[in-house]
């Protein structure tokens, strides 16, 4: 299934086609990949995904990449009715991204949500351990910092910065996570519907701990399976250091704003 172009960024995907019907014997299942200039990752990517899961569904939300990933994934869903494509009309971001698949996967009737990176920087073969997590836990997180995980070539610099990131963020949002900034996370799909995501602020980097928090602040509980964070197969990273310093700047604001008891969760 292709869907048609988002018109604003703030815009979810609205599938026309009722949902399908529930596989027996398995929670109904979403991938959901944000992809922007992915074409060398992106099949192989999906093949290994539905090798290891293969009850799951793949949604592919590309932000109009110039390099044709859009176009490989339309031409992948043609043939495989387990994948669905969102075409966006640009570059709106990883925050938004996020929240369509969200949004595609409570009107389309999913029991999980697991959201990858789509270079390869998030190993298919922990999917097992991460599901295998969503019998005990409201949100299983693929972490690099609970024993057993770590990153892969990461030079000093940059471990000690994410470590020291979501130390802060520990303290200040008050979740029992270590890892609270990667994307590889699986969400219980009812969780979502309570977790008030029409308050998340961030569209950047910000957006992953953010995400988390409004699911802490709902009661969701919060698991962690070991992953190896590996450098990506093909293509080139897009870390950018001004949105890293805007998405500290929002994640001071929303900690400080929750230690001073201004993020209460709404009636």
């Amino acid at each position: 299934m292709t869907a048609s172009p988002e018109p604003a960024p703030s815009d979810h995907p609205s599938p026309a086609e009722p949902a399908p019907a529930p596989r027996t014997g398995e929670p109904r299942l979403l991938v959901s990949l944000a992809t922007y200039n992915e074409a060398g990752n992106l099949a192989n990517l999906i093949a290994e995904i539905q090798k290891v899961v293969p009850h799951a569904d793949v949604l592919v939300i590309d932000d109009n990449s110039p390099d044709g990933t859009g176009q490989i994934a339309a031409a992948i869903a043609e043939k495989d009715p387990r994948v669905h494509v969102l075409h966006r009309p640009g570059k709106l971001g990883l925050g938004t991204a996020t929240l369509a698949a969200m949004k595609f996967a409570m009107t389309q009737g999913y029991d999980y949500l697991l959201n990858m990176d789509a270079d390869f920087s998030h190993p298919p073969r922990y999917l097992p351990g991460i599901l295998a997590g969503m019998s005990k836990y409201d949100v299983m997180i693929g972490s690099r910092y609970v024993r057993g995980g770590g990153t892969e070539n990461w030079p000093l610099p940059r471990r000690v910065i994410s470590q020291t990131v979501n130390m802060i963020v520990r303290f200040l949002f008050r979740m029992p996570v270590k890892d609270a900034s990667g994307a590889f996370r699986c969400y219980r799909v009812s969780m979502l519907r309570d977790a008030e995501l029409n308050r998340v602020r961030s569209r950047g980097y910000s957006f992953q701990q953010e995400v988390l928090f409004r699911c802490h602040k709902t009661g969701a509980k919060l698991g962690e399976y070991p992953i190896l964070f590996e450098n990506r197969r093909a293509g080139v990273s897009k870390v950018n250091k001004k949105e890293a310093v805007r998405s500290m700047s929002m994640l001071l604001y929303i900690g400080l704003r929750n230690v001073f008891g201004l993020e209460q969760r709404r009636k």
